[in-house]
């Protein structure tokens, strides 16, 4: 097993650096310039959007989830594992530097994941549910290319309900053994699996608006509850901040390395630990963001990058706080959950570690919902067929077995190969089709100016082809936008 392991890490190291880390950065930066610093200009716009009022169709109910119900969503899959045994793992392969370059990349990043969840809002596709869409959509409808969206559900069906989950699994296993005073046994491990499955079959049979209502119960209350600890241990070791803050960044470029990482192991571990905590550019949060009913595609775009600055400038910073400011011993540090463990467990006893057990639990039971739901909006994409989505469903609650007693090594390994394949997939798919998210921003920008609430309808931008839900509700009744305020729609038909 250690064998196949290593060969998985070698292969997936190699691909990350001469490929996807060049694309990624450099795509980012390249949206970043064109979008005029649209991860920036816009936070407030992000703030507001949040809390917009979901459509309604034409007999008065919600079309689909709200904005805030797609956000935690994805932010249920964003944030788990990624930003607390994640950000331990970053930190003791490449010392508290890797802090900084997870920093960086969600700030880059945010540049590509508005890009991509606006597109995702542009292409989605009506069920019976509400909405769906993602990279796989429109990359049929905007790039007239259905063979590259099969590839890219097959990835990501593989990658985020099979081994991410499989990860979050695993998380909450090692974390009951921490808690307990050693490693798993092996038959704990298997009950902790069959809990686990049997929670999430309760769920996700139940579709997309109990996966809603469950997330937006969950991840905001395990997510507040994290910062609070995080913050009292900060509080106890404030004297300590100054010194962590100089050497995440002095480390950051190579300087007084810890454990002799170089530069590139300390930039790499940042830049793929930070994407698989924050999914920016990686094709997963388009998936959750479709699913909204907003009034404007930017609107869902500006909304999931506000996601990616909650996932890593507040859980994962506290979670590398909490770490530093424990004064640990990085050399041979243990990778994954017990480098964060140890350091809550040294600052507030041995009761934290229940406590921490009870927030990763939740919170890698949410990832582990979000996950599903990302895989069955591609099942869907691929087939209609009632049987292959209840095999999925099958499949998906099967494989939470297998993570509660995998390899943690090659759950990881394996994790960031598929990563890395999916997210070059989207990326190459973004870039060509950015300029219509290009085209929507400035839309959205000129409505705001002219002091509207925008409101967006094909007819706006009639030479866009492949859109489906983005009529005038004059032409079809019941698909978005379904305007109740005389002012949008006098604006919408051009009246002043």
């Amino acid at each position: 097993m250690d064998a196949l392991s290593d060969l998985v890490a070698t292969i997936g190291d190699q691909f990350w650096t001469w490929i996807v880390l060049p694309v990624v950065v450099g795509l980012g930066l390249y949206f970043t310039i064109r979008s005029g610093v649209v991860q920036f200009r816009l936070i407030p716009e992000m703030l507001r959007t949040l809390t917009d009022k979901t459509p309604r169709d034409a007999d008065g109910k919600p079309q689909s989830v709200s904005a805030f119900q797609a956000f935690t969503i994805s932010a249920a899959s964003r944030v788990g594992v990624g930003n607390i045994a994640g950000v331990g793992t970053a930190i003791a392969i490449g010392g508290p530097g890797a802090v900084f370059w997870m920093w960086a990349m969600a700030f880059i990043g945010g540049a590509s994941s508005f890009v991509e969840s606006t597109l995702g809002q542009t292409y989605k596709v009506k069920d019976a549910t509400g909405f769906r869409g993602g990279p796989a959509y429109y990359m049929q409808h905007g790039l007239k290319a259905r063979w590259m969206g099969v590839v890219f559900a097959v990835i990501l069906i593989l990658c985020f309900p099979l081994a991410f989950s499989s990860l979050q699994a695993n998380t909450i296993a090692a974390t009951v053994g921490s808690s307990l005073g050693g490693e798993v046994p092996g038959w704990l491990g298997w009950a902790i699996g069959i809990v686990l499955a049997a929670l999430t079959g309760l769920v996700v049979f139940g579709g997309v608006r109990r996966i809603a209502s469950v997330t937006q119960a969950v991840v905001p209350l395990m997510a507040l509850l994290y910062l609070l600890v995080g913050l009292v241990i900060v509080a106890m070791n404030i004297e300590k901040l100054p010194e962590v803050f100089a050497s995440i960044f002095t480390q950051a470029f190579g300087y007084n390395e810890v454990i002799g990482a170089t530069i590139g192991t300390i930039i790499m571990t940042g830049v793929k630990r930070g994407m698989f905590s924050n999914e920016a550019g990686l094709g997963s949060a388009p998936n959750a963001g479709a699913s909204a009913a907003v009034t404007h595609p930017v609107k869902q775009g500006l909304v999931q990058t506000l996601g990616v600055y909650f996932d890593t400038f507040l859980i994962c910073s506290i979670t590398a706080f909490i770490i530093l400011v424990s004064t640990p011993d990085l050399a041979g540090a243990s990778r994954g959950i017990g480098l964060t463990q140890d350091a809550i467990v040294s600052n507030l006893g041995s009761w934290s570690n229940v406590l921490l057990s009870v927030i990763i639990f939740l919170l890698a039971f949410s990832s582990i919902l979000g996950n599903y739901y990302y895989g069955e909006s591609n099942i869907e994409f691929i087939t209609t067929k009632r049987s292959v989505l209840t095999g999925y469903r099958i499949v998906a609650v099967a494989v939470i077995l297998f993570g509660s007693v995998a390899s943690a090594d090659l759950v990881w390994n394996t994790a960031d190969g598929i990563m890395g394949l999916m997210a070059m997939v989207n990326l190459i798919a973004i870039m060509l089709l950015s300029g219509v998210a290009f085209r929507l921003l400035k839309d959205y920008t000129s409505q705001r100016r002219a002091g509207h609430d925008p409101v967006f309808t094909q007819s706006r931008m009639p030479d866009l082809d492949g859109i489906e839900c983005w009529v005038d509700e004059q032409s079809v009744t019941g698909t978005i936008p379904v305007l109740r305020d005389e002012t949008h729609r006098d604006h919408l038909h051009g009246r002043r």
